[in-house]
């Protein structure tokens, strides 16, 4: 156990079962209570809490609070401020930190290990910053007190908070009778708008930033959507079948987050919207902006080509793909079961990008484009014909273009002509 004494919330104020409860009215729980539910951002709320808190008496120089998100790439974000700040300063971790020497000796795992509140009198303990070194680097800060406790939300999330004075003595008693007390109520209204942004997380994560507004905007009765204009880009990974009846599943999971992230950084880049990945494949729309579209593709083909640099270096094969685009109409939104919805856009125009996707697998180049692409970027001098294909669906043979340039040995030339 660290050699740093603990308080128990019951030392300050009545703590019933169900949580702490505040024992007296402070203008900053009134505060807290009836008027910060217009702030959906929670640095402004803590930033604001705090700057209260030293305005009405309480002597804290320094606090952080520590939430646990469910973030693809981050388990969780500090968010930090001290005396004179006016903006938070946020910060994410991975997911490997609980591992590093930087957690297992910080006051955050032993709070997730079940310690309730821990309090070092820095003016006091020389010790202190033998069992959290964290505390040294407050001590030459100037700091002379510190405090952490856990937050408790519903469904098991565990997060803290962490308050530290740097006034001669530390905290009065009062003052963390006053802290305490606030717990159960930020609690509530941290816990509210975690919820909010993590809807928001995962509905930019699952469906996309566009799609997930226009979901919480209302749009989810079945059928419900409009029809857009739209570059549509379909890609597709080459001999997936045998990778993934062959290699172990980590090595395709590991693959195919490489090979996504190689597609999906140029077209969020650009502007596009990815709707779904489909096994090895992609969807995703440039609404009414075949000139995003160009230049998404482009920088997709050189950033494969950098992919399969590192892939050959590190001994493995490279990695075949095709590429289809298209413009047109296309019905935007929610179409599925009663119960179970996919956002996402349907239409004849989206078949013929994927009709030229599956044309790649026999014709050379490996990313084509429609006729009806090239008029609507209004520039044939960065794009070539291919020829006239058949193509399944369409009752006319349709004419099929490739870059003119290889985008991988040189910049396409730009049009200024082009239009969308």
């Amino acid at each position: 156990m660290p050699n740093v004494a603990t308080i128990q919330p019951g030392d300050y104020a009545d703590a019933p079962e169900t949580g702490l409860w505040p024992a007296r009215r402070t203008s900053v729980l009134d505060w807290l209570v009836n008027r910060t539910r217009d702030q959906r951002f929670l640095d402004n709320i803590f930033v604001e809490l705090c700057q209260r808190l030293e305005a009405s008496g309480v002597g804290v120089a320094r606090a952080a609070m520590f939430l646990q998100t469910n973030h693809p790439q981050w388990l969780g974000v500090r968010i930090y401020w001290r005396r004179g700040m006016t903006e938070a300063e946020m910060k994410g971790s991975e997911y490997e930190s609980v591992d590093s020497d930087t957690y297992l000796r910080s006051p955050a795992a032993a709070i997730h290990a079940g310690v309730p509140e821990i309090r070092a009198r820095l003016h006091a303990t020389p010790g202190a910053d033998d069992a959290f070194p964290i505390l040294q680097d407050m001590r030459q800060e100037g700091m002379t007190d510190y405090v952490a406790w856990p937050f408790s939300f519903t469904l098991g999330k565990q997060h803290f908070i962490t308050f530290a004075t740097d006034r001669p003595g530390g905290f009065r008693d009062d003052e963390l009778t006053q802290l305490v007390e606030l717990l159960p109520v930020l609690a509530t209204v941290v816990d509210l708008r975690l919820k909010n942004r993590l809807a928001r997380l995962l509905l930019d994560t699952y469906v996309g930033p566009h799609a997930g507004e226009a979901i919480l905007g209302g749009a989810t009765r079945r059928g419900s959507g409009f029809t857009v204009e739209a570059a549509i880009v379909v890609v597709d990974l080459r001999g997936f079948t045998s990778i993934s009846d062959l290699w172990p599943r980590d090595d395709v999971i590991a693959l195919l987050n490489d090979y996504f992230d190689a597609l999906s950084e140029p077209i969020e880049k650009h502007g596009g919207e990815i709707l779904k990945f489909m096994g090895d494949g992609l969807l995703a729309i440039f609404p009414d902006d075949a000139k995003a579209a160009t230049r998404a593709v482009a920088d997709i083909c050189r950033s494969m080509a950098a992919l399969n640099l590192s892939r050959q270096a590190s001994g493995q094969d490279p990695l075949g793909y095709g590429v289809g685009v298209n413009f047109g109409d296309v019905m935007y939104g929610n179409i599925g079961s009663r119960t179970r919805l996919d956002f996402t856009v349907i239409g004849p125009a989206v078949n013929i990008a994927s009709r030229l996707e599956t044309l790649t697998k026999t014709v050379e180049p490996h990313v084509l484009f429609s006729a009806a692409f090239v008029a609507r970027t209004g520039c044939r001098a960065m794009l070539k014909p291919v020829g006239t294909y058949p193509v399944q669906g369409v009752g006319q043979p349709i004419d099929v273009y490739t870059f003119a340039e290889d985008p991988v040995l040189s910049e396409p030339q730009s049009c200024s002509a082009e239009k969308g």
